[in-house]
């Protein structure tokens, strides 16, 4: 089967640098992934898109070198088969606050006798190779997204769950529940010190931790700090801000090209 290049990394004491995929557009999907990201993910959650394109997007995500990731839109152990059959090799789960939903994600991630996941990997084999079935439930990491008070409330049973492989920060729900404004950069102190919590947490369990970061200056900061993966904004960001940039310069104000990193 072929090998898992986010948990490849992280195994070996380095990082993984992910892309963010939320407009409807394969084209775009294939060029990030031939960027240098190390994983590309589908965003099925707040997508504009249904789940017959997030299909087509992990096509064209497959198409390069880096390694086809989706957010389901909630858990659900049908839509998380579904988008593991199409060839995902990773699965970050929005809203998992407790331990038993997480175990509830687990579960639909794993085949029997370990979980749920119902036989018929389809592009799952095409892209995992025929042995897929044989090692994919050591192969595919599950992310459970931490984005409530909740969720940092049960955060030490939420990394004890067997099968876990990270756990993956969504800081403007969380600064939401927090009751911060969200999307700022820098974060709020209330967001800061959750971040440090979650990633001490989940590394004294042995698992993963990663986040979705308003800007690269975050995504380093947070490398600086142990994250194990980082999504340094999404497409719309990287669209947003590259023309504000060239815009700026066009029109004589090279200082005035940031763009609102906010999603």
């Amino acid at each position: 089967m072929r090998t898992n290049r986010v948990k490849e990394l992280i195994d070996g004491g380095g990082f993984a640098v992910n892309a963010w995929v939320s407009c409807d557009s394969p084209y775009v999907a294939e060029v990030l992934s031939h960027a240098g990201y190390d994983a590309v993910t589908i965003d099925h959650q707040h997508g504009m898109f249904g789940l017959d394109r997030v299909i087509t997007l992990l096509q064209a995500v497959s198409a390069g070198p880096a390694m086809p990731m989706v957010r389901c839109s909630h858990l659900d152990l049908a839509e998380i088969g579904k988008l593991l059959d199409a060839g995902a090799y990773g699965v970050i789960c929005p809203s998992i606050d407790t331990a038993a939903q997480c175990a509830e994600l687990v579960g639909a991630c794993r085949y029997p006798p370990v979980g749920r996941r119902s036989f018929g990997p389809s592009r799952g084999l095409l892209y995992g190779g025929p042995d897929y079935v044989q090692h994919a439930n050591t192969t595919v990491a599950v992310w459970a997204m931490i984005e409530s008070r909740e969720a940092l409330e049960n955060l030490d049973e939420i990394v004890a769950v067997p099968g876990l492989d990270g756990v993956y920060v969504g800081p403007n729900d969380l600064a939401l529940s927090l009751g911060v404004p969200p999307a700022t950069s820098p974060v709020a102190q209330e967001v800061q010190d959750a971040l440090s919590r979650v990633a001490a947490v989940a590394h004294a369990a042995g698992v993963a931790a990663g986040a979705y970061c308003a800007d690269a200056e975050t995504a380093a900061q947070l490398v600086g700090e142990g994250y194990d993966l980082v999504t340094p904004g999404n497409d719309v960001v990287l669209l947003r801000e590259g023309a504000a940039q060239r815009l700026a310069v066009a029109r004589g104000n090279p200082t005035g090209g940031r763009a609102d990193a906010g999603y």
